[in-house]
């Protein structure tokens, strides 16, 4: 690695949002600042399973904060962005940005 590897800009992307799916249910909710799960999984077009391991690991890096609540004996969950997923998406958009924009030698 040579002292320039080190100024590029894939170094500041973050690891959990290179997921696309992560990156895409943290998208939406910048969008919405709150959706509930459907909502969210039809967006996205993803699966039920797919979107709830997803939105657990945004959950523990507290990107997103998870609801569950009832609406009468209906279960609901809802996925909230937090100020720490909405830092982190627009480091990352910002971090792609600078990568897209390289010139070349």
């Amino acid at each position: 690695m040579t002292a320039r590897d080190v100024h590029h800009p894939r170094h500041r992307l973050d690891v959990e949002l290179q997921n696309p799916i992560r990156l895409s249910i943290l998208a939406a909710l910048r969008r919405a600042g709150t959706l509930g799960f459907a909502e969210v999984r039809d967006l996205i077009e993803v699966s039920d399973s797919a979107l709830s391991k997803h939105a657990s690991a945004l959950e523990q890096t507290r990107y997103v904060r998870v609801g569950k609540t009832f609406v009468g004996k209906r279960p609901r969950t809802t996925f909230t962005i937090t100020r720490a997923g909405r830092d982190a998406l627009q480091h990352h958009m910002a971090a792609l940005t600078q990568i897209a924009e390289i010139d070349e030698d």
